[in-house]
């Protein structure tokens, strides 16, 4: 029985290989039960700003595509590194020329779009906070209240509004005074600066001097948090973390520069994973995202398979519903079936467990296709770690497995109830919530680790360079007056 056992795991089709390193760890275990996790691998130096990347690529490849979106006749409207960096020049001194700085921030109501982009690494470019605020505050809310909250925590000096029409209800619902809007489109009954005034301004001296000045304690961008328990907090995220999370990834896996990634994406840039962990890796690689107007949403995902039968993505991220309806899709379409898998070398996702199922339906296409598996890759943490503390970086059977911590990261796991709480400790882990220092003192323990509020467990407790589960969330989880722990997660 062993020998077949064995023969048919050998018979599996090798995994696509992925340029990463083995899993390593370190684990310190004390007295009290408490386990500390952390990479035996140096993190190393960081770099200054997270615009480096951009001044790297547009002087070593400048006519290299960084970014493309569909445009009202469907073409590709494109930018490369060298035409991002000039418009992000310009719009950075258009924002200087306006007084903005640390305490004087952008706020952007927008989904992903080139405009959207030039904004932001305009302003991060001086040292000017983004607040990207989802666009369901704006266009799916009747009070506004939420955005008006968000609003009255970053106090912004200027607002950009890609569609002025599309967002003036909205913007109607702020006290504007003294706050300048600025729009590709502008709004019917709102004063309004229009972008190309933006990017008519000359960069010069007055950039580059206050570009010298953005380090590892500038304020990058003010993330909101969902919001679904309350109301959403701004976490302040630094240079340093932004930066840090993209060294901790370069450790584990060199760049390729002969083959810099492909990517099609649609995740919002509101959110840490579209932009941080995707809009910044890529960059970070000198690689080109295509913006993904699609959704996993019926009506919406056709968008996502008609650019998949032109682009062939090197990664492809997604939540587990959009894998299950691009399944269907791949399983009836060989033609999209080859175009997706021809320069594949890994598939990610996030946002919740993928079922294990829809992993060995992967497998399978994934064969029929190529004659080799593709490893499904994944992560975890927060808007308040820039995201990613944990990473799978390496070829597993089967799903749910959250990887190990990043070199530079430390995972402290605290018994509670029955489970083990996951608290972090990293360059990669916010200051605090922008104008709540009530909530920032709550948010770490004695230590200084970030209490996450997830729940964790070894995938084998004898092995574990094996990598950690999720287990849920810590603060669902509540006590029986019979002392039963009662686990809502699940």
């Amino acid at each position: 029985m062993q020998e077949s056992v064995k023969a048919g795991a050998a018979a599996k089709p090798p995994f696509r290989q992925m340029n990463s390193l083995a899993p390593m760890v370190d684990v310190e275990r004390r007295r009290d039960g408490v386990i500390v996790l952390r990479s035996p691998r140096p993190l190393g130096d960081l770099e200054k700003n997270i615009i480096a990347y951009l001044r790297r690529w547009s002087d070593e490849a400048p006519d290299r595509l960084m970014l493309a979106e569909r445009g009202p006749d469907k073409a590709w409207m494109r930018l490369t590194y060298g035409e991002m960096r000039a418009k992000a020049d310009a719009v950075a001194q258009g924002l200087l020329d306006r007084g903005l700085g640390q305490d004087k921030p952008l706020m952007i109501l927008s989904g992903n779009t080139l405009e959207h982009a030039i904004m932001t690494l305009g302003a991060m470019t001086v040292g000017v906070p983004v607040a990207p605020v989802s666009i369901a505050y704006s266009l799916m809310s009747r009070d506004h209240g939420k955005l008006r909250h968000v609003f009255d925590l970053v106090r912004p000096a200027m607002i950009f509004a890609q569609q002025g029409r599309m967002y003036e209800s909205a913007l109607k619902a702020l006290d504007l005074k003294g706050v300048e809007i600025v729009a590709v489109s502008p709004p019917a009954s709102l004063p309004a600066s229009a972008f190309s005034d933006l990017l008519a301004a000359k960069s010069g001296s007055e950039v580059e001097r206050a570009y010298a000045g953005v380090d590892h304690g500038t304020v990058a961008k003010i993330l909101f948090t969902s919001g679904s328990t309350g109301l959403p907090k701004g976490v302040l995220n630094t240079q340093r973390m932004l930066c840090a999370n993209q060294r901790m990834s370069e450790v584990l896996q060199a760049p390729e520069p002969e083959s810099p990634p492909v990517v099609l994406d649609w995740l919002p840039w509101n959110h840490t994973m579209g932009g941080n962990a995707m809009f910044n890796g890529v960059m970070r690689l000198g690689g080109s995202i295509y913006i993904d107007g699609g959704r996993p949403l019926p009506g919406m995902f056709e968008q996502t398979v008609a650019n998949l039968k032109e682009i062939s993505p090197t990664s492809f991220a997604n939540v587990p519903v959009g894998y299950a309806m691009l399944a269907d899709h791949l399983d009836a379409d060989e033609a999209l079936r080859r175009s997706f898998f021809k320069n594949l070398k890994s598939l990610a996702y996030g946002g919740a467990s993928l079922p294990q199922e829809l992993w060995e339906r992967y497998q399978e296409l994934s064969i029929r296709t190529s004659g080799e598996r593709i490893a499904f890759t994944t992560g975890w943490g927060s808007t308040e770690t820039a995201p990613v503390v944990t990473t799978l970086h390496w070829a597993v059977e089967g799903s749910g497995i959250i990887g190990l911590p990043l070199p530079g990261c430390e995972v402290k796991m605290v018994p509670n109830g029955g489970k083990y709480e996951l608290r972090v400790r990293g360059p990669n882990v916010t200051p605090g919530y922008l104008r709540r220092p009530d909530l920032t003192a709550e948010a770490f323990d004695e230590e200084g680790f970030y209490k996450i509020g997830d729940a964790g467990k070894f995938v084998d407790p004898d092995d574990p360079k094996q990598g950690l589960r999720f287990d849920g969330r810590v603060a669902e989880d509540f006590k029986l007056n019979t002392g039963t722990w009662v686990s809502t997660g699940p």
